[in-house]
């Protein structure tokens, strides 16, 4: 159960104990239904003292915590990985941490850099998580390592925000999606009411999250769903970038809105000739052989995380900017606007070899054509879009409808993970092994959560559980015997695994009670696959 007074237990001196954030995200977690949880937040939000910390603002503070329960630091990057974690000192016997000092100890650790920056950063660690108590340092860790699945993401707080305040849903939605982030608009509607919102629209140099797809298995049905004519675009197999232009200054971010400007010289390059002086656009970044195919994906994703070639050395792999859409153009916000008059906007400013290969049809046959097409060129798919929706940024709406190839394959369990968050319980995430022809031994090939329906997972701890062989750390290793089948985008090279591969976007379809552990498909099968990846 909750505290009785849930933010009046949290407020000690003006500050909000850390102990009693994981009790609430503890019980959140337990909370089944989306409502449910939303209604536990809201019970939180309305409950919220206005008084700040010492040296905080109260707006700091909603803001911290907000970002908490939704599973997620302030800070993008703090330098904490999984390696950093796996030797915590001795937990602390009672809690002690507020939020706020959690937060300022984060901050700390992101700004760690130079010499001496590893054992700089180990001490700050160690004298966080030092100060935590057992299950304050799970929740800790979990909230580093962006693994605290506790149901309470985004769209719950947004549901929570909207009943704490009576304010729509809707207008914290829109607004939260073009903040780029729940918390800090959260913490305008609870400090200031439905008023605040009016600052919270489209700004140069500040992200905007992207509209996203729903996936079909053809592009008739992707038709069915968007509605005729509809425009089939090629799906590239690269990295999504949204560019902001505001005369000679340009900021090239992620899908997850992260800056990576300094990695992208061509995209910079590009924008600056464009005939405009104030653009945002949405589009996708590629590394592309001489012939004019896409590299592999990794290939592509190597050169935008280091800025330079797979190789390592001087030479800088040369990306090419694909656009598919445009938010704003000199002065006049777009999103509003329906597709297809985005679309002309962007004829406007976008050379033709720089905008992704297009086709507007009521045709299916011909649109499962033009995808044939786009996978003999190398390319993932097609996107199906309608030429009547807005841009929904942040909205996985029926008006964009992804079609792509989907491999599957069968594949033997060889361990599984013990869940944590709604999942906390259950065994969860596979470890999913290819049977090698010559020894019939398994290989493994990689790891998945994905696709897993409660009555599955349910199901597979009891079975699992059953064919244990031992155990390490938060891991059942059992015999191989239970073949899943897996669907997955491709495969791709790897030095995780020993067969130097890895399933990509691997998600589970069924298990196969069918068949036999040496029926699964071979390495050789699986090698084969990436090499027509």
């Amino acid at each position: 159960m909750l505290p009785r007074q849930p933010w009046g237990v949290l407020r000690q001196t003006g500050s909000v104990l850390l102990a009693d954030l994981v009790a609430a995200s503890t019980d959140i977690a337990a909370t089944p239904g989306r409502r449910a949880k939303a209604e536990r937040l809201a019970t939180l939000l309305k409950s919220a003292s206005a008084d700040p910390a010492p040296g905080e603002s109260a707006d700091t503070t909603t803001q911290i915590a907000v970002s908490y329960l939704s599973g997620s630091l302030r800070q993008r990057r703090t330098g904490v990985g999984w390696k950093a974690l796996r030797d915590l000192p001795e937990s602390a016997s009672s809690p002690s941490l507020t939020v706020e000092a959690v937060d300022a100890a984060f901050a700390a650790l992101a700004e760690v850099a130079g010499a001496g920056a590893q054992a700089r950063r180990r001490s700050l660690v160690r004298g966080l998580f030092g100060s935590a108590t057992a299950q304050e340092q799970r929740f800790l860790a979990l909230l580093a390592g962006g693994e605290l699945r506790q149901g309470a993401l985004d769209g719950v707080m947004t549901e929570a925000v909207a009943l704490a305040t009576g304010v729509p849903s809707q207008r914290i939605r829109s607004a939260t999606m073009l903040r780029g982030s729940v918390a800090p608009v959260a913490v305008a509607v609870l400090t200031r009411g439905e008023e605040a919102l009016g600052e919270f629209g489209l700004l140069l140099g500040r992200g905007v999250q992207p509209m996203l797809a729903q996936s079909a298995t053809s592009v008739a049905e992707a038709l069915s769903r968007t509605g005729m004519p509809a425009a089939v675009e090629e799906k590239l197999d690269g990295i999504r970038v949204q560019v902001h232009r505001n005369g000679d200054e340009v900021l090239v971010l992620t899908r997850t809105l992260d800056d990576i400007t300094a990695r992208m010289p061509e995209v910079v390059s590009a924008v600056l000739q464009m005939p405009c002086t104030t653009v945002v656009l949405d589009g996708e970044v590629i590394a592309l052989r001489d012939d004019g195919r896409p590299e592999p994906f990794q290939v592509t994703g190597s050169r935008a995380a280091t800025g330079r070639g797979t190789g390592g050395g001087a030479h800088r792999l040369p990306l090419t900017c694909f656009f598919f859409d445009v938010l704003h153009l000199d002065g006049a916000d777009l999103l509003g606007l329906h597709g297809a008059a985005r679309w002309s906007q962007l004829e406007r400013v976008v050379p033709a070899d720089q905008r992704v290969a297009r086709l507007v049809t009521s045709d299916a046959e011909e649109g499962r054509r033009f995808f044939e097409a786009s996978r003999a060129r190398g390319q993932e798919g097609v996107v199906v879009k309608s030429l009547a929706v807005p841009y929904e940024a942040g909205r996985r709406g029926a008006g964009w409808v992804k079609v792509k190839q989907v491999h599957t394959l069968d594949l033997v369990v060889l361990a599984v993970e013990w869940g944590s968050g709604r999942r906390q319980g259950w065994l969860s995430n596979l470890h999913l092994g290819a049977r090698d022809s010559e020894t019939g031994d398994f290989v493994m090939l990689g790891k998945t959560f994905k696709g897993l329906t409660d009555e599955l997972l349910r199901w597979q701890t009891d079975r699992f559980l059953a064919l244990e062989t031992r155990r390490t750390d938060h891991v059942v290793h059992v015999r191989p015997e239970v073949v899943v089948e897996i669907a997955l985008d491709g495969v791709q090279t790897s030095s995780r695994y020993p067969a130097g591969m890895a399933l990509r976007f691997a998600r589970v379809l069924r298990y196969r009670e069918d068949k036999r552990p040496d029926e699964a498909d071979t390495v050789a099968t699986v090698r084969a696959l990436h090499a027509g990846s």
